[in-house]
């Protein structure tokens, strides 16, 4: 509810931003306006027009961000943010059609041949009243724009900027008309309205992208990969979605978990992940999230062992006790790789050896637990990690021989620890768990 709350105050400010915008913008296209029919500047009013179509393409995205900010309903379960992106598809086609405007004007400018006349005083003080306000205004856009991630307003800023670079064209214009010296003149609005056509095309073009979910967030969507695979019982990332609309992002994301856990772990796992995402990603909006049990053909287990000697390795009776681990690497394929061994640095512990060594390998990405015997606070923490424990109920035997039993399904997954947590605290010379 909070950020439901925070996103519609987002949304208010950036109307609140785009509508002031709208007021400042239509302000100086009538003063232009006024100035051009006054002093018959052809080239004021053709700014004075640019000004014009700013303004209401200011106003069309206020109006969007406005609508967006409206609670989602039955009818519009997901909001009405994607009016806030049909609003930039608008601001794109005025600067457009700006820019088609500016280059003609540019193109009649190479043939026009203008007669002497005073000292143009005030067009140029309008103009440069202009060009310091519309400043001003695309910065505070662009800088709002961002803080709440609206696509309209960082269009209005972009388009405010080249309105500064085109007043600064008219006001090198009417100096160079004043000089007569036309070709300059014409041959700089052009080139200007290329650039207009550029950021047209983008402010067209990216919000038909999103209006056809395009995932345009490709490091985002890494960043969140990244994210979920830091989440405990995580196993496999299948999907991971992003749609966006208007300045706010959904998220779909599909994994799986340990077959054998149960519902509500599943839940809770899932649960983590969407909550690590809201809390580091203010632009998202919402998170749909699908877990499934894993079907990798590959697990990775552990066995504590007395010895080190490959696959002949003599399994340990007691977990937290054993001066070795082993990590296999167990395929369906009946093939079994050794990955490493770890030397249990922790015997010279007085109690809980056990809760120190998981601690250490369920960053290892396991899926299971070959022992003997384990207490309360590991076995529980094992659980946690979505890390399986199987007993194995014979004494002396090899990896091998217990991976064998694994596979011939002779080893009962453990449901509980095989000892409670007061007893894994009782000292014996250093044989705690």
């Amino acid at each position: 509810m909070e950020k439901t709350t925070n996103k519609t105050q987002q949304l208010k400010k950036g109307q609140k931003v785009a509508f002031w915008a709208t007021f400042f913008t239509l302000l100086l296209a009538i003063l232009k306006g006024v100035a051009g029919i006054l002093y018959n500047s052809k080239m004021l009013l053709a700014d004075a027009l640019h000004s014009g179509a700013d303004s209401v393409a200011i106003f069309v995205s206020g109006l969007g961000l406005w609508i967006a900010a409206h609670k989602k309903s039955e009818k519009f379960p997901y909001g009405l943010y994607k009016v806030e992106t049909l609003g930039t598809l608008f601001i794109g086609v005025f600067i457009l059609w700006a820019g088609v405007e500016l280059f003609l004007d540019g193109y009649h400018k190479l043939f026009d041949h203008p007669k002497i006349i005073e000292f143009p005083t005030i067009p140029l003080f309008v103009t440069i009243i202009s060009i310091i306000t519309a400043y001003f205004i695309a910065h505070y856009e662009k800088k709002v724009g961002k803080q709440i991630n609206s696509q309209s307003l960082i269009a209005n800023a972009q388009e405010s900027f080249l309105d500064i670079i085109s007043s600064i064209v008219v006001l090198l214009g009417i100096l160079l008309t004043y000089w007569r010296i036309p070709y300059v003149e014409g041959i700089i609005i052009m080139l200007i309205s290329l650039l207009i056509f550029k950021l047209s095309f983008e402010n067209i073009y990216n919000p038909l992208l999103i209006l056809l979910d395009a995932n345009l967030d490709e490091e985002l969507q890494k960043e969140i990969k990244l994210l979920i695979e830091t989440v405990p019982g995580v196993k496999e990332i299948h999907i991971v979605k992003i749609r966006q609309a208007g300045p706010f992002k959904f998220v779909e994301i599909e994994f799986s978990t340990n077959p054998s856990i149960s519902l509500y772990h599943a839940h809770s796992i899932a649960d983590e992940v969407e909550k690590r995402i809201m809390e580091k990603y203010s632009s998202v909006e919402s998170v749909f999230i699908h877990v499934e049990p894993s079907k990798q053909k590959m697990i990775r287990a552990i066995l504590p062992v007395k010895n080190i000697d490959g696959l002949n390795s003599i399994v340990h009776n007691h977990f937290g006790r054993a001066p070795y681990f082993v990590f296999v690497k167990i395929s369906d394929n009946k093939t079994i790789e050794i990955e490493d061994f770890y030397f249990n640095e922790f015997l010279d512990k007085k109690q809980h050896i056990g809760l120190h060594v998981v601690k250490v390998i369920v960053n290892y990405d396991l899926d299971i637990l070959f022992t003997s015997q384990i207490g309360e606070i590991s076995f529980y923490m094992l659980k946690e990690n979505c890390i399986d424990v199987y007993q194995i109920l014979e004494e002396n035997v090899s990896v091998q021989q217990v991976i064998e039993m694994y596979r011939q399904n002779k080893l009962p997954r453990l449901t509980a620890p095989t000892h409670p947590a007061d007893k894994s605290m009782v000292v014996k010379e250093n044989k705690n768990d």
